[in-house]
């Protein structure tokens, strides 16, 4: 069936309704944004709308450690620089970027894709930890840091995941108690990041 084409304002409240829907946006701040954008329709919203065109066509998760690049393998991987034997597992790509804004680790990095939660109905099966197990053998990989959250689920999830990759030769890490409990590593400044990072412990 056709899509049926919207008039100036229904489009208009869509693209508000679509707004709202990302994080930290409400219906007020997305109908704020919208209406600055279409204030500034040629300084704004014309190259927002070409810049997500753009992305949308062109952005794939990385087919080795799942965070998003323009190519199947992102830079990071293809890096023979990062081939350190180090990788740092973390919950998703926002976690994987907060590391990579602190400049504090200089191994890869492979991306869960989520933490085990029983009241979500995430388990192991939802998680790529098979892929990190063969990652390790393939990249000849000796340590394994398990960045993920400070919560009870990312802890959990960081256990398991030292379970599953018993065996494998690789040691297996976890940040220092310089995260507060409960933090997330998106929200964590720099200085704790890096710190978190020089005292890891075995878990």
């Amino acid at each position: 069936m056709a899509q049926r084409s919207l008039d100036g304002q229904e489009a208009i409240e869509e693209l508000i309704a679509q707004m709202a829907r990302l994080p930290g946006l409400g219906p007020r701040s997305a109908r704020r944004a919208v209406l600055h954008l279409v204030k500034k329709r040629d300084a704004r919203l014309v190259p927002l709308a070409r810049l997500l065109t753009e992305v949308g066509q062109s952005v794939r998760p990385c087919l080795n450690c799942g965070n998003v690049s323009t190519r199947d393998i992102c830079g990071i991987c293809a890096s023979e620089a990062r081939a350190n034997g180090q990788i740092c597992v973390v919950e998703d790509v926002a976690d994987l970027w907060a590391m990579e804004r602190a400049q504090v680790f200089q191994g890869r990095y492979h991306v869960l894709g989520g933490t085990l939660s029983p009241l979500d109905d995430v388990g192991p099966e939802d998680l790529s930890i098979p892929k990190l197990r063969d990652r390790i053998a393939a990249e000849g990989v000796t340590e394994v840091i398990l960045a993920l959250n400070a919560t009870v689920d990312g802890q959990t999830t960081a256990h398991y995941v030292a379970r599953e990759i018993e065996g494998t030769g690789a040691r297996a890490v976890g940040l220092a108690r310089g995260m507060p409990v409960g933090g997330e590593l998106d929200y964590m400044d720099d200085g704790t990041l890096r710190a978190a990072l020089a005292q890891r412990q075995p878990i």
